[in-house]
């Protein structure tokens, strides 16, 4: 039996390349996109179900490149028990398991809502495999969500690892680095992530402080290697930066202090790293934090004011040098939480020196590839992740900040959302 076609019609197609938006139909049939037909004007055939778009832009789904799903803060559900360094008495009334995982299928739900239809995980809140039962289930079917790339709770290096009996001793060096890696790829991660630096949150003049040897980087590329897992890390100071790239590192989140040798280096491995700046969180400490007690001084204190400087700095050269950026990271706080992940678009194009259609691409098309998956363009044989907006936001990406903007979510090929303003047209 020949499955019936979705033609979207009379709208713009933004493909996720980068190019413009222009006139065009979409064709999905089953959980594919069947065909783009530049210059519209498709004839439908008996049995399809036919979505007028006109005076909205068709696109691909978004691309969350840095999610923290089972952070507790969302719209509507904000946590200010998880604000660190202020408040982090989260963890004196940790809920259980099966009700971090409830946490986590609510922000899941959140973000689909905003238009996000895959995630790549920055890591785990806590060692509990919460996003790994998440991921199962959204892939299941039995909870809607973003597809996901789930990954570990991050490890620093620190030869004590607090736990709920308390502190014990945590086996560091190389070989502590393989049995941590080695012990999430067999709990069912995609990813692991390390602490290669540390932050100015955590300790005065953090980000500058490299937390790992080359010896146990290089431990850790081998062994993800063998353990058929990738790596990301939280990476500011310049060494660190190098010592992930050096050693096979897939993600790296922050790089806010990159130096002329570790951009070369990145540069140099521009085909197999992405970056995620986590702009949004830095923007929210610096602007939007006094309401949590993040007012200007603190900000200072955390390092958010330097570290926002020197990414508007950073960035706007990586850019030049065709490295694959990514917006989103860091939701889920008081301040910055889930649900406002596409305003990292907004600030990809006012502190970087982006174009709105560039930015993007950066959530779809190089979305598509951190998740190594076909998504992120609309192109056949993609499986059909599909946002209808109001309006153009390849020429103005904050109309995705607004979800009554986003007139129909589709995933994979179903629709998760279709507004009375489509089917009524």
């Amino acid at each position: 039996m020949t499955e019936n076609r979705i033609l979207f019609t009379g709208g713009l197609v933004f493909d996720g390349t980068g190019s413009p938006a222009v006139p065009a139909d979409v064709v999905v049939r089953g959980d594919r996109i069947e065909s783009v037909r530049p210059g519209g004007g498709t004839e439908p055939e008996a049995g399809d179900q036919v979505v007028d778009c006109a005076g909205a832009t068709v696109m691909p789904g978004l691309v969350e490149s840095h999610a923290h799903l089972t952070f507790p803060s969302a719209v509507g559900h904000i946590d200010p028990s998880f604000n660190p360094p202020l408040d982090v008495s989260f963890f004196r009334h940790m809920p259980t398991p099966d009700e971090h995982l409830a946490i986590a299928k609510r922000n899941a739900k959140i973000l689909l809502d905003h238009g996000f239809t895959s995630a790549y995980s920055a890591g785990s809140l806590t060692p509990v495999p919460t996003e790994v039962w998440l991921r199962d289930q959204i892939a299941a079917g039995a909870t809607p969500g973003p597809r996901m790339r789930a990954a570990s709770f991050e490890r620093d290096n620190n030869p004590v690892q607090m736990g709920p009996d308390g502190p014990k001793p945590k086996k560091v060096g190389p070989a502590g680095v393989r049995e941590f890696i080695a012990e999430q790829a067999a709990i069912g991660f995609d990813s692991v992530k390390l602490l290669m630096s540390n932050d100015d949150v955590f300790t005065e003049g953090g980000s500058m402080i490299t937390q790992y040897s080359p010896e146990e980087a290089q431990a850790a590329g081998e062994q993800a290697r063998a353990s058929g897992v990738w790596l990301n890390c939280h990476a500011q100071a310049p060494e660190s930066i190098k010592l992930a790239v050096r050693n096979g590192f897939r993600s790296v989140y922050h790089c806010t202090y990159a130096d002329a040798d570790a951009i070369d280096l990145l540069e140099e491995h521009k085909e197999s790293v992405f970056l995620s700046p986590a702009v949004g969180i830095m923007w929210a400490n610096v602007y939007e934090g006094a309401e949590y007690g993040i007012d200007t001084a603190m900000a200072e204190k955390m390092g958010s004011v330097k570290a926002l400087r020197a990414m508007t700095e950073l960035y706007p050269e990586l850019r030049k040098r065709g490295l694959r950026v990514l917006p989103g990271g860091d939701y889920g706080f008081p301040n910055n939480p889930i649900g406002r992940n596409a305003r990292d678009l907004e600030l990809f194009v006012r502190l970087f020196g982006y174009s709105p259609a560039e930015a993007l691409r950066a959530t779809t098309c190089y979305g598509g590839q951190v998740m190594d998956l076909p998504v992120g363009l609309l192109t056949p044989g993609y499986l059909a992740d599909v946002l209808v907006v109001r309006g153009d936001p390849a020429q103005d990406v904050s109309l995705l900040q607004v979800t009554d903007n986003l007139l129909a979510i589709m995933q994979n090929g179903a629709f998760y959302k279709l507004t009375d303003q489509l089917t009524a047209a």
